[in-house]
């Protein structure tokens, strides 16, 4: 037995920490949604954000729109050109898949600074690239409704976390050294 931990005690390092930073993010998210019930930020900051920031793009881009927050339950309404389209929940901020992305990282770290500034990085562009896919499925929604489930449960979760798997290849062959 002990051979084989020491045979694979950076597997079972790498499994440990990812599985320890991934609970601690998880919990910690937890705790900011539980707070986020009664903030001005409806439902939740970093929803209310990406709802107001494909607001902005999408109006900038020609379309009438405006995000509201639906009462019934915790999300905001897309509506472009008087025509309800999708809906923001929490789940479309993106904080789940940069959850995912630094416990990876961290896991396969190698010194504080590089992994600091990737996991920095890495958050703003998984952060900007989920909000063009909201912003790309809200208007894919509205010219093409037919494929909305293509749209939605294959094309751009494919984008973001091919996107994800791709900065996790750069990060282990670029600055991992385990």
């Amino acid at each position: 037995m002990r051979a084989l931990l020491t045979k694979y005690k950076l597997v079972i390092r790498f499994i440990l920490t990812f599985v320890l930073v991934y609970g601690v993010l998880s919990i910690g998210y937890k705790f900011y949604l539980d707070f986020s019930e009664d903030s001005k930020y409806y439902p939740d900051y970093m929803t209310h954000l990406v709802g107001k920031q494909t607001e902005s793009v999408l109006t900038g881009f020609g379309y009438r729109t405006s995000v509201v927050p639906m009462i019934e339950e915790p999300s905001l309404l897309v509506i472009v050109n008087q025509k309800s389209l999708a809906r923001i929940i929490e789940g479309c901020n993106g904080m789940s898949v940069v959850i995912l992305f630094i416990a990876f990282v961290v896991a396969f770290s190698d010194g504080f600074k590089k992994t600091f500034l990737f996991v920095l990085a890495g958050s703003v562009l998984i952060y900007a690239v989920n909000l063009i896919r909201v912003v790309l499925l809200t208007v894919g929604l509205y010219h093409y409704p037919w494929h909305s489930e293509l749209m939605h449960e294959v094309i751009f979760p494919l984008a973001i976390y091919g996107m994800v798997f791709l900065l996790w290849m750069y990060w282990v062959n670029h600055f991992s050294k385990k």
